[in-house]
């Protein structure tokens, strides 16, 4: 008896949570009011009760307006806290990946703020370079607050969605967050996701702008792990058309690639995936060992190559590491 009053009271609550539109304006009002903190209390609270309630629907309204309006008034750690709740209703909800849910998605995404951060001092700081450091911090709590967001909903869209890397369009948007809101660029982050996603014309226009702006000898070794990561995954259209687009670009800013061994052992390595030329392309791997060895990752890559288009069995068969990588780039923050 007591059991079955239980589960009507808890259906009763159900019914009686309200329609949210009341809550999300007074939340807002709070929020414009400058009651940051506590509004992102009862942000939290009241779309916890709606989850409970199996309310996932009305959850998601508070939850995403409650991330815009907090990103409109720069709070990007509350913003990206309740973007990741929204994502988390997501899965609690069982929801499966949709045009309609990547669009909510990518609105939060959009709200975050793109701020430059200086790349010198001028005039504006002070000989300590306080308002500089100011910057970065700043800077890296919005990349990590982005990354944290976009990293759950490629999560979600990998189990919820019918591709098991994750949602290619998400892919793209978090590597160009990476790129270019980090103070800190991890190139090998940014291409392990450009990788991953569908357009590899805006991969090139991240490298061709990377190559005006890094260090010597960094930018033949980004152009080279773009390329092999996508052939480490057989995807051999896209490094061509990664290739073909950046020398459209260069070519257009009066430019070009830069003249290494690295490079050179790219292109000749590019047709000799097309043909059944295994020979040449271990000839290739022993002539040009010494610029590939640059980078530790390059000869794994290599070896998952070797794998893909050849079917050379892996003389260790544990996951190649670029796998490992990436599932590792969707954990940490």
């Amino acid at each position: 008896m007591s059991r079955s009053l239980s589960m009507r009271g808890s259906m009763r609550s159900r019914r009686d949570l309200p329609p949210p539109e009341k809550t999300i304006e007074k939340l807002e009002a709070m929020v414009d009011g400058g009651n940051f903190y506590e509004a992102q209390q009862m942000y939290k609270s009241t779309s916890a009760r709606y989850i409970a309630a199996q309310k996932y629907s009305e959850a998601l309204d508070i939850l995403q307006s409650g991330a815009l309006v907090q990103l409109k008034h720069g709070q990007v750690t509350c913003g990206g806290e309740l973007g990741v709740l929204f994502v988390d209703t997501l899965v609690t909800g069982e929801l499966p990946y949709s045009e309609e849910f990547f669009g909510r998605i990518r609105k939060i995404y959009d709200a975050f703020p793109r701020i430059s951060v200086p790349h010198f001092l001028g005039d504006d700081y002070d000989d300590e370079g306080h308002q500089l450091s100011e910057a970065i911090s700043a800077a890296k709590a919005r990349a990590e607050s982005c990354s944290s967001f976009l990293r759950a909903a490629i999560r979600w869209s990998a189990e919820f969605g019918t591709s098991r890397n994750g949602s290619p369009e998400l892919h793209v948007m978090l590597a160009e967050y990476i790129y270019s809101e980090s103070p800190e660029t991890d190139m090998t982050k940014v291409s392990s996701h450009f990788v991953r996603g569908n357009d590899p014309k805006k991969f090139a226009s991240m490298l061709v702008n990377f190559m005006g702006k890094c260090y010597p000898g960094e930018d033949d070794t980004a152009i080279a792990r773009g390329v092999l990561m996508y052939l480490s995954q057989g995807n051999l259209r896209d490094a061509n058309l990664l290739m073909d687009e950046m020398k459209e670009q260069l070519k257009s800013a009066n430019s070009e690639f830069p003249k290494t061994d690295l490079i050179q052992f790219i292109k000749y390595l590019l047709p000799t995936l097309e043909r059944d030329a295994y020979p040449l392309f271990r000839t290739l791997r022993q002539k040009y060992k010494t610029s590939t060895d640059r980078d530790p990752v390059f000869q794994e890559l290599l070896d998952e190559i070797a794998a893909k288009f050849y079917n050379i069995q892996r003389q260790n068969p544990l996951e190649g590491l670029f796998g490992e990588m990436f599932k590792v780039s969707l954990v940490l923050p």
